[in-house]
């Protein structure tokens, strides 16, 4: 294990793991203390292992890192990789869900696979806007076990509208839970079956905790962008129930890095740490209105290339620098710098200014052009 390795007590009755880290501005230190230690084997014995962090760019180091040392080859369908099996994954700060480096920071796709969440949709063309390969792995359109329908329209049922009515209702529900796998995922073969099995929120000193639980996580293309729409979702019903944001898990069956995306993951590591950064907090209050209104700008974006009907003087800055993000990726898309600057200087939060200009700097390099954005 990276830093101090799994160290049982002469009683054997706990294990303690220390990992030290460097970072601008100090050194952090973080241990974790298990009482029973028969529960607890290194991760190459098949048992869980707990990484915590407060930010989605430490909590990518430590899981890119433990992978490196201790995973396990396995050869699935897919193509070979090293796998970690049952990992426990806490994120303390689920606002900090932005990757800040140039590899991991794509907040531009993550934001538009949220919107496909938050629109019902299947639609593979929609999704594909975003993640042009994604019909890869789909049957077809629409995509086989897309995640909005089963949450909001699984056979006429809003999961996630039941879940706020119970917590409403009974903060201390234990029954907030959204099934995304279903028993029928594996009574016949399918090209792709969701990675996701169930959502659960808890509401705990008024605050709203969320464990997701995965039977399947790729590091390197699905975690960034799995733990920033959870997180989004967690606030949405957060404010939707009147609470404030609490903690954020992730529980993993296999957690693995393909070798095909092992030199990526390495450059990753070579970037060094990040400063701490967190999205803004969204607005108190019913959050379901602005949500309509970034659907229907995101589908005016997505389908013409410009933004028709939204007046974005009228919404929260915070719904309307998300809507100007959708709209830096269209210019991107369509090579118009001079109105990818212009969104840029509308941009409200400062976080969103880093994404910009790391987009401009990716263009840069990718098509041998000067930046849009300096620097």
């Amino acid at each position: 294990m990276n830093g101090e390795a799994f160290k049982g007590s002469d009683s054997g009755s706990s294990v303690r793991l220390g990992r030290r880290q460097q970072r601008q501005g100090g050194r952090k230190f973080l241990s974790l203390n298990v009482q029973n230690i028969g529960m607890v084997m290194l991760a190459l014995s098949g048992s869980i292992v707990h990484l915590q962090e407060e930010t989605i760019d430490d909590l990518l180091r430590s899981v890119l890192t433990q992978i490196r040392e201790n995973g396990q080859h396995i050869e699935p369908g897919k193509g070979a990789a090293s796998e970690l099996p049952g990992v426990l994954l806490t994120l303390t700060n689920p606002r900090a869900r932005l990757s800040r480096t140039e590899t991991r920071g794509k907040p531009f796709s993550c934001l538009g696979e949220l919107c496909w969440y938050l629109s019902r949709s299947g639609d593979l063309t929609f999704i594909k806007y975003y993640f042009p390969t994604y019909d890869e792995y789909s049957e077809g359109d629409p995509v086989f076990g897309a995640y909005g329908q089963r949450m909001f329209d699984a056979n006429g049922i809003d999961q996630i509208a039941n879940v706020i009515r119970t917590l409403r209702a009974r903060p201390d529900s234990r029954r907030g839970v959204v099934q995304i796998f279903e028993a029928s995922d594996l009574a016949v073969p399918h090209k792709e079956v969701p990675c996701t099995t169930f959502l659960q929120f808890l509401v705990r000193d008024k605050k709203l905790h969320m464990i997701a639980s995965m039977r399947s996580n790729d590091v390197h293309s699905g975690l960034v962008h799995d733990l920033f729409s959870f997180t989004m979702i967690q606030e949405i019903v957060a404010r939707s129930v009147g609470v404030d944001l609490g903690w954020y898990k992730h529980v993993v069956g296999s957690l693995h890095l393909y070798d095909d995306d092992a030199d990526l993951a390495n450059d990753f590591l070579k970037e060094g740490w990040q400063t701490t950064t967190s999205m803004p907090e969204m607005p108190p209050g019913d959050p379901w209105p602005a949500i309509k209104i970034l659907l229907t700008a995101e589908n005016e974006i997505r389908s013409t290339g410009a933004l028709l009907g939204v007046d974005l003087s009228e919404l929260d800055p915070y719904w309307a620098d998300l809507i100007r993000l959708l709209l830096v990726l269209s210019h991107n898309k369509r090579c118009d710098r001079k109105a990818l600057a212009l969104v840029r200087k509308e941009i409200c939060s400062e976080v969103y200014h880093q994404c910009v200009d790391s987009l401009a700097l990716r263009q840069k390099r990718q098509r041998g052009v000067s930046p849009v954005i300096a620097p």
